[in-house]
């Protein structure tokens, strides 16, 4: 099936990022289904945020960009989210690589991360996250070679990789004193770099989160950003936590949300039966939690003092988003009635998307242990 024609955009890019994501999520809408029955990637929507000028919504202005922060980067993921679940979780993670040294530019006078910065406002360049899979421990191999190092590494979960320009990644150097892990940018169109098509999932189908491969890609010593000891917190990465899980789980809270909607519409017919006011609350009532949850995540960004402590309340927060998003849309199925279980009325596929909410980190194990520690004074270094 083939897509819509790209739309006429003329003088979006001129209004608040938020207003441009409502704009645009009715057309997002109209291809959700698409997308995810056939395991294709959103590439079209990615050329709809381009044309927006959505790509640079987080460089600041003086850069070249929107300006726009935390918390209007969040409204622009949930809004976008009620259009397709996938696209927007897919770009949360090039929003926040873009979001993190945007705060690093403004709080730490970085002037390193301006040349990146202002790729993405004038190329509207996508930078990819590397996930899960290269969260506190590292992954991949580094190995020292005169001038630099040579990386192989099999990145997961990497989410928009079809349309990546850029990926900010790190691979682990074995060294006699332990295991370091360096970081760098690693460009996605080598011939040392493949993105492969093994993106199969129960949800989010759409996001083209695949593999990415990487095999004797050589990094000089001057593009390595950070050295840092493997499976240790690192400053960078109470940085990159406070900021970048606020975004992607607006995305979630986003798909909660368009649930709700679609389960209201699917109920109201009934009228006021006790059974269905029963569900419709106890929906409210988990969505609730979830905002609540997601505005506070957005507080503890919003003090711009990234600590253990700032992590802990973000990944708090990651929970209970999570926790009663997944209820929300659970009880929107119920509500929606037996029409709620057919792929037409839309709910299914959300019900599939938001189940990937439990899937980030810190994943519920570690994120109560940390909690915990926090709790009892304990050292958090070391987990994650």
């Amino acid at each position: 099936m083939d897509m819509p024609h790209l739309p006429d955009l003329t003088g979006l890019d001129q209004l608040p990022v938020t207003e441009r994501a409502a704009r645009l999520a009715p057309i997002l809408a109209e291809r959700a289904s698409v997308h995810d029955a056939e395991d294709r990637f959103v590439a079209e929507n990615y050329a709809l945020l381009k044309s927006a000028g959505l790509v640079e919504a987080g460089v600041p202005a003086e850069l070249g960009g929107a300006g726009a922060e935390i918390r209007e980067l969040a409204g622009m993921i949930r809004i976008l989210a009620r259009g397709c679940g996938a696209t927007a979780l897919a770009f949360s993670m090039h929003t926040h690589q873009v979001a993190v040294p945007a705060w690093r530019w403004r709080h730490q006078k970085l002037a390193a991360v301006e040349p990146l910065l202002k790729r993405v406002a004038a190329e509207r360049i996508i930078v990819l996250s590397s996930g899960g899979s290269d969260w506190i421990g590292g992954s991949g191999e580094a190995v020292r070679v005169e001038g630099g190092y040579r990386i192989t590494a099999r990145k997961i979960f990497s989410s928009g990789a079809p349309a990546g320009d850029l990926m900010m990644t790190g691979a682990v150097v074995k060294e006699p004193e332990g295991d370091f892990v360096i970081h760098f940018a690693a460009p996605l169109r080598v011939p040392e770099v493949r993105v492969l098509d093994n993106w199969r999932a129960l949800g989010m189908r759409a996001t083209g989160s695949h593999d990415v491969l990487i095999e004797g890609l050589f990094i000089p010593d001057a593009a390595v950003a950070l050295k840092r000891r493997a499976g240790v917190w690192h400053p960078l990465f109470q940085i990159i936590a406070t900021i970048a899980f606020p975004l992607i789980y607006a995305a979630y809270l986003g798909v909660a949300e368009q649930a709700r909607d679609i389960a209201l519409n699917l109920a109201r017919p009934r009228g006021e039966r006790e059974d269905t006011l029963h569900l419709a609350g106890r929906m409210e009532t988990a969505l609730c939690a979830a905002r609540l949850a997601h505005d506070a995540m957005l507080r503890a960004a919003e003090r711009n003092a990234p600590s253990a402590e700032s992590v802990n309340e973000v990944m708090m927060g990651r929970t209970l988003v999570a926790e009663n998003a997944i209820r929300a849309v659970e009880l929107a199925m119920e509500l929606g009635g037996g029409a709620a279980f057919c792929r037409g009325a839309g709910l299914e596929r959300l019900f599939r998307d938001v189940q990937g909410a439990r899937y980030h980190p810190l994943q519920s194990g570690p994120q109560a242990r940390y909690a915990g520690a926090m709790a009892l004074g304990m050292s958090v270094e070391g987990i994650f």
